[in-house]
Order: C-alpha cells, then structure tokens, then sequence
C-alpha cells in the first residue's frame, strides 16, 4: 500500500467516525455551525472514501490501453471531492444567512466540547494529507483544513455566546469560515483543471526550462516543447532538439545532458526528438528556423 493510499484511507477513517459523533452533537446543542459540519463531514466521508478506492486502483500498472497508467484517477478523484466540498458549502451558507435575522439559542458547553475533539480529528487528518504532493491530497487536505478551522471558530463562538448570550455569533462565524474554505479550494480546482487540460504544471516555468535545454552544449534550438503533468505529481515532457551536424553521432550523450537538467525542474519523464538544422520537423520549426536557426 503506497503512502498516499495510506494517507487518504486513515483520513477517510477519521472522518467517518466522527460524523456521527457530530450529527448527535448538533441535535443536543441545536447549532447550526454543527449541523452543518456535520453535513459537511458526511460529504467529505464520502469523498475521502471515493478518494481511497481511487488511490488504490490508480497504483496498478500501465496496459494496453492505459499506456499511462491509471494515475489520472487520483485526479478525477479530487474533482469529485471538490464538488462536494463546494456544494456542502452552499448549503452551509443557506442555512446561516436566515439564522442572521432570527438568531436561535444554541448549548455552548455542548459545542466546545465537541469542537476539542474535533479539532484533534481533523487536525491529525490534515496533517497526514498535507505531507502528500498529489492534487488528490492537496483537496482533501482543503476539507480537512476546512473542518479544522472550523472548529477554531466554533470554539471562539461558543465561548462568547457563553459569556455574552450572543447567539448571532453563531451563523457569523460559520458564513465567515465557509467563505474562506471556499477560497482556497477554489484555487486547487482551477490547479486540477490546468492539469486536466494538459496544461504546463504551475510549479514549472517554461521558459526556464527552454532556457535550461539550450544552456548544453552543442544545442541550437528547441520547438515543439510540451509540458504536462499526469496527475500534479509525474510531470512529463516532450520537445524537438536541434544539435550541432557534428554531435549527431552521438545524440545519447545531448539527451543524457538534457534529461540531467530537466530532471532539476521536475521533469523525470521526456521523449526528445534530437534533430539537425536541415531538416527539422515539426509544426513550429519553421518558424524557429527563420528566427534563430538560420
């Protein structure tokens, strides 16, 4: 079992057994930031456990048909989490805005001591999917962070309606808290989607990368240069490298120098085209050609 298999599934553990802890707590205190923390965590079991299954079955090896793997699940996996996480948090918001105008009376004892040992849960779930460097990871790291912060505010609501009796704190924190989880599992969608797309990976800078390329000797020129990322994790490179007429007898030694210097932006896995000025192929060498090459 590989370690973010390991991770996802201890994270999927805690939050199933503490929702149901959470939904009798929201019934005795009749919070709503509870209740909906509740609802919040049932969505983040289930994506927790699709996560798990998909972890699992993203580990097996390539085949016929799936020449890459199956590691793109992981990532399907984390679309599907951050669309329950999304909805869960629209429902949230549609509870507390009401509870804005008529406030209802909430236990505040009942909710901090929820809120502790909820705060040890999760934050103990967080950490674990926060060591990850899969996209998977990184959104439900987000809902477990969610949970955690939330938390934080519930406790510094319960405490002031305890002292104070002012139980509007209540749907105040929890559209506060809501807004923010919202943020930032937005920015890993928009991440999720780039790779999807197949777009350059936001740890890797391009041009560098050319500029890397062209730094060893007896490269003249890069096209056709691609950069992706399977699944936020194994990036991937493909790129047509035009050599100097007398190093072409030996091109295993240019692709070894490039895949040195690939491999210090991230990249372990390339195919390169390893080309002369003559006759170079692809659809952006003409241009290259006229501009640089000739």
């Amino acid at each position: 079992m590989s370690d973010r298999e390991k991770n996802v599934g201890f994270a999927a553990l805690l939050n199933v057994s503490f929702t149901v802890l959470e939904i009798i707590g929201g019934i005795l205190t009749n919070s709503l930031a509870l209740w909906a923390d509740a609802l919040h965590d049932f969505g983040d079991s289930i994506a927790l456990t699709v996560s798990w299954f998909a972890e699992k079955r993203a580990k097996q090896p390539a085949d016929k048909r799936r020449t890459f793997g199956y590691q793109r699940l992981s990532l399907f996996s984390s679309i599907f989490a951050a669309i329950v996480l999304i909805s869960g948090s629209l429902f949230i918001l549609s509870q507390a805005i009401p509870r804005l105008i008529t406030p209802e009376h909430v236990n505040a004892e009942g909710m901090i001591f929820i809120a502790i040992i909820g705060l040890v849960i999760n934050g103990l779930g967080f950490l674990k999917l926060k060591k990850g460097i899969s996209q998977n990871e990184k959104i439900l790291s987000w809902h477990l962070l969610e949970d955690f912060l939330g938390w934080i505010v519930l406790i510094i609501g319960a405490v002031m309606i305890k002292f104070w009796d002012y139980h509007i704190i209540d749907p105040i924190l929890t559209i506060g808290f809501t807004a923010f989880v919202l943020w930032g599992v937005s920015k890993n969608v928009k991440e999720t989607f780039n790779i999807m797309l197949q777009g350059v990976p936001k740890h890797i800078d391009i041009d560098k990368v050319k500029k890397s390329i062209l730094s060893v000797k007896g490269v003249k020129g890069v096209h056709d240069i691609h950069v992706w990322s399977l699944e936020g994790e194994t990036d991937i490179l493909t790129a047509h490298v035009i050599a100097e007429d007398t190093l072409l007898k030996n091109s295993d030694k240019i692709r070894k120098s490039i895949k040195a210097k690939l491999k210090k932006h991230h990249i372990e896995h390339s195919t390169i085209e390893i080309e002369n000025k003559r006759f170079c192929s692809g659809k952006e060498c003409y241009f290259e050609s006229n501009d640089r090459l000739r």
